[in-house]
This record gives C-alpha cells, structure tokens and sequence, in this order.
C-alpha cells in the first residue's frame, strides 16, 4: 500500500496534476486493489470487517470528490 502511494505521490507530481482529490482517488484504488488480492479465499477474519468500514468510508470520500466536480463543471443556471 504504501509503495502504491508513494508511486501515485511521485507521478501526479511529476505531471503537474497533483491535487488532494486525485491524490485520494489514486490511494482509494490502491486500496480497493490491495483488498482484493488479499482478501481469504476459505477464510473470513475479524480484521476484515474493519477494513471493510475502510473501504466504505473511501467510497463515500470519493461519491463527495465527484459531486464537487461535478458542480464545478455545471453552469451557474444549472446550479
């Protein structure tokens, strides 16, 4: 996860895109991607439910992120 980040970190700061709302999409796919390649095949263990609040709590992050942009985006009569 943390190598994720870091990776994330240096390229939207190497193209000039750096902004904290793609910085938080790019580590909430890190996550989703690191949950799901570790998740148990057989097994469920009581860690997993926290990481699933983890998860929920990004998603709904992400659901504002993309409510603020897309007001930023619609005209001011629209709005």
């Amino acid at each position: 996860m943390l190598a994720w980040t870091l990776t994330g970190l240096f390229v939207l700061v190497t193209t000039g895109w750096l902004t904290y709302e793609l910085f938080f999409v790019v580590s909430l796919i890190g996550v989703l991607i690191v949950v799901e390649f570790t998740s148990p095949i057989h097994v469920r263990p009581l860690w997993r439910k926290r990481v699933r609040w983890i998860v929920l709590v990004g998603i709904a992050g992400f659901l504002v992120v993309l409510a603020r942009r897309t007001i930023a985006v619609l005209p001011p009569e629209v709005v």
